[in-house]
């Protein structure tokens, strides 16, 4: 059973979208001749092919797990008072418990695997000032996660052979003790600050490549050592620069204080009672959150995978299903990195396979599939990863093509999702996710509908939306899809099919 081609439905789902603006074709994720069958049926009954399988993926089932989440955070509201499943956090806890009880009940073995993880925080009131000029926290810059603590009072200086530094050799000539005025690029936050920082810099601030964006925060993966601020806006920060290229030697002022500590998280896991335990696809969501509920990002790809788990709870495969819903991945990947790092190695090579769902019900979407080749890290990759995960991505695209609609790859890098980790570890993996923050192009409103700025969050609008802001408190229930979630959750679920009935050579 396969997806209907209709004209002009799915894209005429979000509010702003205008009949003339679409394109010739959209997609309906339902099948005619499937009768409704109830939630406690699926759970109940072999869904043994796709046509029952995919039937079992329903809106309402899934729009009830999402509500969950949101009920979860509710009741567990942070030290501000609003909604949270953050890491850490009594919600976080909850939502733990909330998947694990379900998967027990369902027949899965579960374990939830606890690990401890030191995380810095800010504290006080950080300062950026630059040519007497003092800017304001939240509104002109942003403290980059994870960013180091320090006190700096230096001039901003740019790499040298390219604004990115991207490479080692653009920081040719970099006065040590400067601070590093960094342009968006195609590497990864990390990338960069670690040039700057191996070139001598004091400090780093990163600044947008295109005026679209508004400041918002740079999420870095690693703990870079010294003081990191942005993302800055595109205006700001070449406004920076033309002082350093005129000698306006304009002296740059950081002030950032910072607390770490340790804390303790937990990855939940369920495995399947079927199929081979020496070739196990994996199935991972985050469950954390940040800045508050994060519902898109991502309870919305958590319910994805558990909804094809409590599925599939009766249907045997060729190969064992893992499910796995990460901790930390907000705060740099922390979940998945330590369950790829702390699996022996024979028990890492039976993992043929990981599939990510990270966002997966976005208002103004994008359909993106999660191949490895486009992430800025391949170079780190093991050689057998981008061509071994080739036969997750043409699941991906065999499903949304017989649908008629467009699927594009995904260019994971300065955001990263726990693909990452099985990528360094050697998995093959895939994905799929539907887009965040800002900002959709034309190309993008051409492919999908829509309308030009953010992806959630106010739509339309280009203040960046709801999931990666601190103080907007904005990813609640109704910064999903319902719709979209339906889709992508059906294709998540044809490929997890197809998948676990494949013959893998490795």
């Amino acid at each position: 059973m396969r997806l209907q081609t209709i004209t002009c439905l799915v894209l005429c789902t979000l509010a702003a979208c205008q009949p003339a603006a679409m394109p010739q074709t959209a997609i309906l994720p339902a099948q005619q001749s499937t009768a409704a069958v109830t939630p406690r049926a699926c759970e109940e009954r072999v869904n043994d092919t796709l046509a029952k399988l995919e039937a079992c993926i329903a809106r309402d089932s899934l729009w009830r797990h999402l509500s969950k989440f949101q009920q979860i955070a509710d009741e567990n509201p942070g030290s501000q008072g609003h909604p949270n499943r953050d890491t850490g956090t009594p919600g976080y806890a909850a939502s733990v418990a909330y998947v694990a009880n379900l998967m027990r009940a369902a027949g899965y073995r579960v374990s939830i695997q606890r690990y401890v993880y030191r995380h810095s925080s800010v504290i006080g009131t950080p300062v950026f000032r630059a040519a007497g000029r003092g800017y304001e926290l939240y509104r002109d810059w942003y403290v980059a996660r994870l960013t180091g603590g320090g006190t700096v009072d230096a001039v901003g200086e740019p790499p040298h052979a390219s604004l990115t530094g991207c490479s080692r050799g653009d920081f040719a000539g970099f006065v040590r003790g400067g601070v590093a005025l960094l342009e968006r690029g195609n590497c990864d936050f990390d990338t960069q600050v670690a040039n700057a920082r191996s070139a001598g810099a004091a400090a780093a601030i990163l600044y947008d490549d295109t005026d679209e964006r508004e400041a918002h925060e740079a999420r870095l993966i690693e703990p870079p050592g010294i003081p990191v601020i942005g993302v800055v806006a595109h205006s700001l920060g070449t406004a920076l620069l033309r002082q350093y290229r005129i000698r306006a030697a304009a002296t740059i002022h950081l002030d950032i204080r910072t607390q770490t500590k340790s804390d303790l998280d937990y990855n939940v896991i369920a495995d399947s009672p079927y199929g081979n335990p020496r070739q196990i696809v994996v199935l991972d969501a985050h469950l954390d959150a940040i800045y508050g509920a994060g519902m898109l990002d991502n309870a919305s790809g958590s319910t994805t995978i558990l909804e094809i788990a409590l599925a599939l709870a009766k249907t045997a495969a060729r190969n064992r299903l893992r499910y796995i819903w990460f901790g930390g991945e907000e705060l740099g990947l922390l979940g998945s990195r330590y369950y790829t790092a702390h699996l022996p190695p024979a028990q890492l090579h039976r993992i043929v396979f990981d599939v990510d769902a990270d966002v997966t019900a976005t208002p103004n979407f994008d359909i993106l599939i999660g191949d490895p080749q486009f992430a800025t890290k391949v170079k780190r990759f093991p050689k057998n990863v981008v061509p071994e995960s080739k036969v997750g991505n043409d699941y991906f695209a065999d499903f949304f093509r017989q649908g008629g609609v467009i699927a594009r790859p995904a260019r994971f890098g300065n955001n990263g999702t726990d693909s990452f980790s099985f990528s360094l570890a050697g998995v093959p993996n895939s994905g799929l996710l539907t887009q965040q923050d800002c900002c959709k192009h034309d190309w993008e409103v051409d492919l999908w509908g829509g309308v030009r700025g953010n992806y959630e969050g106010k739509v339309p609008g280009f203040n960046g939306g709801c999931v990666d802001y601190p103080h907007r408190w904005c990813d609640n229930l109704d910064n999903n899809d319902a719709f979209i979630l339906e889709l992508t959750s059906k294709a998540v679920a044809y490929v997890t099919f197809e998948l676990a009935n494949h013959h893998f050579p490795w």
